[in-house]
């Protein structure tokens, strides 16, 4: 059966698969690069933490508090904003998205106390709403859905990279102490949101809004993937409503918005917290807690490839994503107990979770993208995003209160391994016999090999 599907899902001809690897050239570096500063700006209080929270006074749970603030100003706001990039097309609208969060990135470096702290975190999160479900929209205009989960591999790459990339970078500009009368943590918010704003300049002439658009393809590859899409369009379609509107009433967007909740509080819990629980696994220097958290996210985005990419393979989207959980769950319950034993293994467990809590991210978020389509895939993805990255102020908060109650940090992660189990159990029960949990059931996918097969 799934030798069968396989062959089915990989039929694009040499036109299809000449086309299809064009976009990816085009589109893919500047979807990852845009996402790695995104990720780099939003978790780089994690680093900052490190002295920040003495020089302004942050207790652990105060830190979480604000870390978390962020989510509110995203959740807020990402319907809204994805409504105004379908308004207005990716380009003009993620530059938009680009140049605010960048400038309250730098702004940053102004903390001074609480107050502030939770104010430009709580400001930080607004300006980029949006970001993350209008690349995923985008991402469903330009692939196939059974070409996608690979393709958000790719994306979600930016993450786990981001990471081990900020990671040692972040640790570096902590130890500028000094410069000009600024602190290293402030260099840190400077210096990282910089990118942003200059990626907001840029984007609009690098970025192309649909296929039709695309005169970087030739005339026959852009009227295959314009048609191939349609057909997808079309077979999802049928007896269907497709407006802004529908996706939020869509009985699939609440219980794919509450699934991806359960799964960001283990990304963004242990994300935010990393460095943290790295530092107090020895006594490290700023930079050498930045070199040590590499390695969790180093091997977790060489995971995230291979993940994806089996995902696409079987078309098993629901098991993918709940075995991932599975892992990152049993890995921050491994760490929880190993922390106060052995550095080492705990290091081995946090890295055992990176891999699953990234490797499910690509195989869960291509569920609902499948699902959704047209104006009801903006809106509905957008809502996905927005109550699941509640999930994002919930898990740094419980974090930090479980922390100052208890003094260490097994308790946390405890709490994090919970949801994660609870979430793959219901991920997989969920999904498993539905067309975007299982690619074989999809008439979507029939339809698109349909129209590679005639060409």
């Amino acid at each position: 059966m799934m030798t069968s599907f396989t062959t089915k899902s990989s039929g694009l001809g040499e036109l299809g698969d000449r086309t299809l690897r064009k976009v990816r050239r085009r589109v893919m570096p500047l979807i990852v690069l845009l996402y790695f500063i995104a990720y780099l700006d939003r978790n780089n209080v994690g680093f900052a933490k490190l002295t920040m929270s003495e020089d302004i006074g942050l207790s652990a749970a105060a830190y979480g508090l604000g870390a978390g603030i962020f989510f509110l100003g995203y959740a807020v706001l990402e319907i809204p904003s994805n409504a105004g990039m379908y308004k207005f097309g990716a380009r003009k609208w993620l530059a938009r998205i680009l140049i605010t969060w960048g400038i309250f990135a730098a702004a940053m470096a102004l903390v001074n106390g609480e107050t502030t702290y939770y104010i430009i975190r709580f400001l930080l999160g607004a300006a980029e709403a949006g970001f993350f479900p209008a690349i995923l929209f985008y991402l469903t205009l330009w692939f196939p859905a059974a070409q996608r989960v690979t393709v958000l591999g790719i994306f979600i790459l930016a993450q786990p990279v981001s990471n081990a990339l900020g990671a040692p970078v972040s640790g570096l500009l902590l130890q500028m102490d000094g410069i000009m009368g600024l602190q290293g943590w402030q260099w840190l918010y400077i210096i990282e949101g910089i990118p942003a704003i200059l990626l907001g300049v840029l984007t609009p002439f690098l970025m192309t809004d649909r296929p039709r658009d695309a005169k970087w393809l030739n005339a026959d590859e852009r009227e295959w993937l314009a048609t191939t899409m349609d057909a997808e369009l079309a077979a999802k379609s049928k007896g269907s409503s497709h407006n802004f509107l529908a996706g939020l009433k869509d009985k699939r967007t609440i219980v794919y918005s509450a699934l991806y909740f359960g799964l960001v509080c283990g990304i963004y819990g242990l994300g935010l917290w990393m460095p943290t629980i790295v530092a107090a696994l020895g006594k490290f220097s700023t930079a050498e807690v930045g070199f040590i958290v590499l390695i969790p996210y180093a091997i977790a985005a060489v995971f995230v490839y291979f993940w994806s990419k089996r995902a696409d393979k079987t078309g098993k989207r629901a098991w993918h994503s709940a075995v991932s959980m599975v892992l990152a769950g049993l890995g921050l319950l491994a760490a929880g107990f190993l922390l106060p034993v052995n550095p080492v293994l705990a290091l081995i467990a946090l890295t055992a979770s990176a891999m699953g809590i990234y490797g499910a991210i690509a195989p869960f978020l291509s569920m609902p993208s499948a699902a959704l389509t047209g104006a009801a895939a903006a809106s509905g993805l957008a809502m996905v995003n927005s109550l699941g990255n509640l999930g994002g102020f919930v898990a740094p908060y419980a974090v930090g209160i479980l922390k100052d109650a208890t003094g260490n940090n097994q308790s946390g992660l405890l709490f994090l391994s919970f949801c994660l189990c609870v979430t793959a159990v219901a991920t997989y029960l969920y999904a498993r016999k539905r067309p975007e949990g299982d690619a074989a059931l999809d008439p979507a996918v029939k339809a698109a090999a349909d129209v590679s097969a005639s060409r």
